[in-house]
């Protein structure tokens, strides 16, 4: 029997937190919630939470900084994070992508689409991989085993979907993918994920792997075409 995830809610909108709540409830998840950024914060450093449902625009501590300091905490920096916002202007969803967020919805969402993204990160960031053996690639190794990656042997804090992307690229080292096929891959079938969501993972994949991520040497850009792995930067 599957042990029931625990979700940690953080919005200061009372109505939205308790539909939101009712609606994960209701398809057997555990949940938690808390309606600004310094009481979130104290929850998941004291608790452990497989998920976390974050508005945007909160009191005190804001949801972009929260997730900041989050993915900056080596404790916390593989929580999933799906981030929520009232403004639905591109640069908002690619600011929340870039902070860390895994993905990202606009007020006002159906419940439905909601559960099926919170299904859809946490099967992402719970998936097994197939091999057990290292990768190593370049001054990089990657655990298959462990979903740990490692840079000259400095260890590198990577989201699931990051990581996920990483290995899929360094398996297939040469080969260039556009971004559809980076979506089938990576996202699968989940229809509410963007074209341009395989641009911000890849530019906070560089930001943390590369020496220089605007001369990037491992992940590059094929103009046109899509992105590969340079097996010898």
């Amino acid at each position: 029997m599957d042990v029931p995830k625990y979700i940690l809610v953080v919005d200061d909108e009372a109505d939205l937190v308790k539909l939101v709540s009712y609606n994960l409830k209701k398809e057997g998840f555990i949940v938690d919630s808390a309606s600004d950024g310094e009481n979130a914060l104290t929850k998941i450093r004291k608790g452990k939470y497989d998920l976390l449902i974050l508005d945007l625009m909160l009191p005190g501590i804001q949801g972009i900084e929260l997730c900041r300091i989050l993915r900056n905490d080596p404790k916390q920096s593989s929580l999933p994070i799906i981030m929520l916002t009232a403004r639905g202007e591109e640069v908002d969803r690619i600011l929340g992508l870039e902070m860390g967020a895994d993905d990202y919805m606009t007020k006002p969402f159906s419940p439905r689409e909601l559960i099926a993204r919170v299904k859809a990160v946490l099967r992402r960031a719970t998936e097994k991989p197939v091999h057990e053996k290292i990768l190593k690639t370049g001054d990089i190794e990657i655990d298959r085993e462990r979903y740990t990656v490692s840079i000259k042997g400095r260890p590198v804090k990577l989201s699931a979907t990051e990581f996920k992307l990483l290995l899929f690229l360094a398996e297939r080292r040469g080969k260039v993918f556009s971004r559809g096929q980076l979506l089938d891959a990576i996202w699968r079938d989940e229809a509410f994920v963007e074209p341009r969501t395989v641009d911000v993972h890849i530019r906070r994949l560089r930001a943390n792997i590369e020496e220089d991520p605007a001369h990037p040497g491992y992940i590059k850009t094929m103009r046109g075409i899509g992105y590969l792995f340079n097996e010898k930067p």
